[in-house]
């Protein structure tokens, strides 16, 4: 991606009139964009730790709903005197980072930018948004729909036992689902990228359209948590929306697309 020279070479990079980075100017960039990253999800995790019993009860509040519309104690449990504050430490991790994203994102961009024409860059504002957006609503799903289905399955299922639920490992299937879900909706940027690169196409993905849908399918089947159709079903609803949201993305992007847009508004 980026364009490689000898120590302090002042060569002149085509893409934008200006002398390219050695190697070891990337590995400086690299550590520079690193230790801001670093330094911002320091700054959200004591933010989020102000707050952090807050965000656990609204980590919580799926399975309490189920617990208690199945008539159980409404208690989660621990096992070890240190559990629940290293419990703490992990979630204001993790909710620091997430409020800290739109910055590493930045950063993120900032290390690719120069590898990238300088019409390639317009993409700055909408990949950063979009990116954050679709993790939030893949996230927000799971948390509203995914999630509290599963519960519900599981909990049932079970009912005749009395339920002794760690808050490590309910923690753990949180966010597991969560941040799955997150991932998954984030199919259009990967697809945005590898047709902006020329790798895949749009006629590909039409053309393989009943293959995507068997391998979402295995891929729902797999990340489910519970046994059901109807969980695997509201896994793979959202994955094959996307994939056909992501075939006009690739057909938008694709530097044939693109030539011929330019051709035409240069005729």
């Amino acid at each position: 991606m980026f364009e490689t020279a000898t120590e302090g070479s002042s060569e002149e990079n085509p893409r934008e009139g200006m002398p390219t980075m050695g190697f070891l100017d990337h590995l400086e960039e690299l550590r520079r964009r690193l230790v801001y990253s670093i330094a911002a999800i320091a700054v959200g995790f004591f933010i989020c730790w102000w707050k952090v019993e807050r965000i656990y009860d609204v980590m919580q509040r799926p399975i309490i709903d189920v617990l208690r519309a199945n008539g159980l104690s409404e208690k989660l449990v621990y096992l070890n005197p240190t559990e629940p504050f290293n419990l703490y430490l992990k979630i204001a991790a993790m909710a620091g980072l997430f409020l800290m994203s739109p910055f590493v994102l930045y950063q993120v961009w900032m290390f690719i930018s120069p590898g990238l024409y300088r019409n390639e860059k317009k993409y700055v504002v909408p990949f950063m948004v979009s990116t954050i957006a679709l993790f939030s609503t893949g996230g927000y799903f799971g948390y509203k729909v995914v999630y509290p289905q599963a519960l519900g399955f599981l909990v049932h299922f079970g009912r005749q036992f009395q339920p002794m639920i760690t808050i490590s490992e309910y923690t753990s299937l949180f966010l597991s689902i969560i941040l799955g879900m997150g991932l998954i909706f984030e199919m259009p940027i990967l697809i945005f990228f590898l047709a902006l690169m020329g790798m895949i196409t749009a006629r590909f993905m039409l053309k393989n359209f009943r293959y995507a849908i068997l391998l979402i399918f295995i891929v729902a089947a797999i990340v489910t948590p519970t046994p059901d159709i109807l969980s695997m079903c509201i896994f793979a609803a959202p994955m094959v929306a996307l994939y056909g949201i992501s075939i006009g993305i690739a057909w938008m992007v694709h530097p044939t697309q693109r030539r011929a847009r330019e051709q035409k508004k240069a005729g």
